[in-house]
């Protein structure tokens, strides 16, 4: 899943109304961030080739590390933990940490048995991505309801906060487009290394969200 991950995160916001929503989006993306560390260190690895999904030309060999169900449980307590510390807020630190693992479970919806229940173990998955417009209608929907969550759980407090917002939605949209219907990248670095750049999206969203206030109850 891909905007099924930030749709999380702005919904997650209306719960956890003192979470910076870059916190937010940053747990939820996790996995995601992580990933392409791994690749280029050649710790975890993908195939890149029209194969066992319509919905995607990447086939995920092995990712013990990021996408398993053990490895996200432990990383989404040890988040939960540190944002405990550095805050104080246990409403926050509860639902960054349930971001995370929210990430696993989406990905279990959509990706086919290729998410490992722990490093080197049996492998699930439900295969939503074997139907295209499925998917697309599943993504949508989320993406659209928690934009609207978002946006009425806060109120701009000047032009960054309602400008960069938008901009920031349609970017997403736009990414979305071109990832579903793209060619396939050339090599695995050069997917690796656009990966990387998905690190700017939480921080992004923190600007835009440190411009927003608190809707009226």
């Amino acid at each position: 899943m891909f905007i099924g991950h930030n749709a999380i995160a702005f919904a997650a916001k209306k719960a956890a109304p003192r979470a910076s929503l870059g916190a937010l989006m940053g747990a939820a993306m996790l996995a995601d961030l992580i990933w392409p560390i791994l690749l280029l260190l050649g710790v975890e690895h993908v195939k890149i080739h029209k194969g066992d999904t319509p919905f995607t030309p990447l086939t995920f060999t092995d990712y013990p590390w990021t996408h398993s169900l053990a490895t996200s449980l432990a990383l989404s307590v040890v988040v939960a933990v540190i944002y405990w510390i550095a805050t104080r807020y246990g409403r926050g630190a509860l639902l960054v940490g349930a971001c995370v693992f929210s990430h696993w479970v989406l990905d279990w919806i959509t990706h086919r048995a290729d998410l490992p229940l722990y490093p080197g173990g049996p492998k699930v998955g439900l295969g939503l991505w074997n139907h295209p417009i499925a998917t697309i209608g599943v993504e949508a929907a989320m993406f659209a309801i928690a934009i609207l969550i978002y946006r009425d759980t806060t109120k701009p407090r000047d032009r960054i906060g309602s400008a960069a917002m938008w901009a920031f939605i349609l970017f997403l949209a736009a990414l979305y487009i071109v990832t579903a219907s793209a060619t396939p990248p050339p090599t695995v670095r050069f997917l690796a290394w656009g990966g990387l750049s998905g690190w700017l999206l939480p921080l992004w969203a923190w600007w835009f969200d440190r411009h927003r206030d608190a809707a009226p109850a």
